[in-house]
């Protein structure tokens, strides 16, 4: 006799050994009993397919079942799926857990904003074994998932198995740029998408989406792709508690407009070099690779700190702040290289308009920065010894940094010199050679400025030393 499995409702009324339960904990009982009535996954993967043709956008998803709980499913003996009378509850999970949460949008050519598209029609859903592997490439899943179901005799557990689904959603043209709010979040606790776009010319572009990722244009417009990569900037600067220490121990001694304007001008070039460098595959690739950087920029923040004690030459801290600005750029990198995937084919006007982000973001840090430095100096305490304060703390939270991400560096074998390593150098030399003439440059322009303001700060240090 078929059985059906259901999500189980909490009950009404508790009892302990025929005694009342205090209502808080009936409360709290009520509160957990739902959750307790399945378990949510940890970690589901949803494999999916876009692929705009004609009039029509074909959406092929593969979702694991165990992450869809509360449906009705006809069971056979022993607890195993009744393929034969599967079909309508399929259709149903498909309904409720996919196609009314997944939402595409159109952009068409010339138009102004993206237009939500009606829901989807669901052309099948069925139940597929796990260890199906037609979700590989598009065209064999397509094949599977609009050929025969499995056979009536087939044990699956519905915890088991996959739901394939293949969803159409009526589009103006084929040709138009499109963006999806994937809206699977309930699915587990944390939920990856792994989308792949084919378009009619023969692009097949991948994403990897994580739990609610809002709406992401696919193939975004060159302005839309820019909007988004300096909003990531500005928030990365100010989320980087290594980047605002850094940019802290430059601000502590020098407070002019003019020298900070050579000296952080020098920090973006160099960081802009090995950003772009990067992200066009210069930088290795090893293991070994971002446990160095982050390292050598926690010694970036310990060796400015300590020059601020030590005292401050002037006319060389934009150099020394050219060649750490380098380092922070592959930090910059690592952040940044999740996010290339939503440049579409803007890969340069991302980089750059990421970089504006940063620059707006270190700007308002400096805002924000310069006036409560003068106001402490000014009134709180002597410019000397609040320079060796400030820098002192920073220098020690910089240590802390230093030898935790050292001891994580020492961890890695030290790689070998291979081909691929050699031509990894030779890169780089090419590189440095570039960003040593861009150094060159700049130090022929603001040579003048450098000189005057070098002047003046000694000036003001050994007037305080007089003092």
């Amino acid at each position: 006799m078929a059985t059906t499995h259901r999500g189980t409702e909490a009950p009404r009324h508790f009892k302990l050994l025929g005694a009342s339960v205090p209502r808080c904990v009936v409360i709290a009982l009520l509160l957990v009993a739902p959750a307790l009535a399945h378990d949510i996954p940890n970690d589901v993967i949803v494999h999916a397919f876009l692929k705009p043709e004609g009039d029509r956008a074909r959406l092929l998803l593969r979702v694991p079942m165990a992450s869809m709980p509360d449906v009705e499913i006809p069971l056979r003996d022993r607890g195993y799926l009744d393929i034969a009378r599967a079909d309508e509850a399929l259709r149903g999970a498909a309904l409720v857990w996919l196609s009314r949460n997944v939402r595409l949008y159109e952009d068409l050519e010339g138009g102004s904003d993206a237009v939500p598209l009606p829901e989807p029609r669901i052309v099948t859903a069925l139940a597929s074994l796990p260890s199906d592997q037609s979700f590989r490439a598009y065209d064999s899943a397509l094949a599977h998932v609009t050929g025969p179901r499995l056979p009536d005799d087939v044990q699956l557990y519905w915890e088991a198995g996959v739901l394939d689904v293949l969803l159409e959603y009526p589009i103006t043209s084929d040709r138009s740029r499109f963006w999806i709010e994937p809206g699977l979040r309930r699915l587990g606790q944390r939920v990856t998408i792994a989308l792949r776009l084919l378009t009619p010319d023969g692009r097949d572009r991948a994403f990897e989406l994580h739990d609610d990722p809002g709406v992401v244009a696919l193939d975004p417009r060159w302005h839309q792709a820019a909007a988004r990569f300096v909003r990531d900037g500005f928030h990365h600067i100010l989320d980087g508690i290594d980047h605002l220490l850094f940019l802290l121990c430059l601000v502590i001694p020098l407070r002019r407009i003019r020298t900070l304007i050579g000296v952080v001008t020098a920090f973006t070039v160099a960081h802009s070099i090995t950003l772009i460098a990067s992200a066009y595959d210069f930088a290795p690739s090893a293991l070994w690779f971002p446990p160095l950087v982050e390292t050598l920029i926690a010694a970036s923040i310990v060796y400015m700190a300590l020059e601020n004690i030590v005292g401050v030459r002037v006319s060389r801290r934009w150099i020394i702040t050219f060649v750490f600005g380098l380092v922070h750029g592959f930090g910059f990198s690592f952040a940044l290289r999740e996010s290339l995937q939503f440049a579409g084919s803007h890969l340069l006007t991302s980089l750059l308009a990421f970089n504006v982000g940063v620059e707006l973001g270190q700007l308002l840090v400096l805002a924000i920065a310069v006036p409560m430095l003068q106001l402490l100096f000014r009134y709180g305490i002597a410019e000397r010894m609040g320079t060796i304060i400030l820098s002192a703390l920073v220098a020690h939270t910089g240590w802390h940094w230093l030898t935790e991400r050292g001891g994580e560096l020492l961890q890695f074998p030290v790689p070998a010199m291979d081909l691929a390593t050699l031509a990894v150098v030779v890169q780089w030399l090419t590189v440095i050679a570039v960003a040593a003439a861009v150094a060159w440059f700049a130090t022929v322009m603001l040579k003048p400025f450098i000189v005057r303001d070098s002047r003046i700060v000694n000036h003001k240090s050994q007037i305080t030393h007089h003092e």
